[in-house]
């Protein structure tokens, strides 16, 4: 062996054992790290089941609110199209009401001129402005409360008096009717005055 061969093992034994001490202290690096990344992996996994219970919870939140507004929203338009349908109903209620005294006083007239003839014009006149009323109420779905006769109702009638009954079978029933009620499509507009027997 020569000089330089000597000093070549050495060298290379140098280097080995260089060499296997990166490698032993590579493989505890790499085992750290291992560790380490699965633990980062292990957190990583956490929290994003974490964020997902968040974003579940939230999208939860955000589908009821949405219903609500929907169930909202809904209900307006019911109310609304209700509303519009009872304002058409009974827009012209007020003109109705203010008719209602005129052909009080119509049938009045009427009353005063029965021991004229028949053929006289100005009942003739009169019978045909009176009629043209009465067709307009019809028209317009006002419709006489019945009340000579039958039993006293709350919803319909308004009494005025009791007065003794003639007769046992008028007893709670109305025996006179001082003004007439009217309903407008079925909703009471003018309550019927009248006297009940007892």
């Amino acid at each position: 062996m020569t000089n330089q061969e000597q000093e070549t093992i050495p060298q290379e034994e140098k280097e080995t054992a260089t060499t296997g001490q990166a490698a032993t202290h590579e493989a505890g690096t790499e085992a750290t790290d291992g560790k380490q990344k699965k633990e980062h992996q292990k957190h990583k996994k956490e929290k994003p089941s974490e964020k997902i219970v968040e974003l579940e919870e939230a999208l939860e939140g955000m589908k009821d609110k949405h219903l609500r507004l929907q169930a909202e929203f809904d209900n307006f338009r019911k109310r609304t199209l209700r509303e519009k349908a009872d304002l058409i109903k009974s827009g012209g209620e007020s003109v109705l009401t203010a008719i209602l005294p005129i052909v009080d006083d119509f049938e009045r007239a009427l009353v005063s001129m029965q021991e004229m003839a028949d053929e006289d014009p100005s009942k003739v006149g009169f019978l045909l402005i009176y009629n043209k009323f009465r067709d307009f109420l019809k028209n317009n779905n006002v419709r006489e409360i019945e009340a000579a006769g039958q039993l006293f109702d709350v919803d319909r009638h308004f009494a005025v008096t009791t007065i003794p009954s003639p007769t046992e079978e008028l007893k709670g029933k109305i025996i006179d009717v001082i003004e007439k009620g009217y309903t407008l499509n079925d909703k009471v507009i003018r309550f019927a005055k009248v006297v009940i027997g007892e």
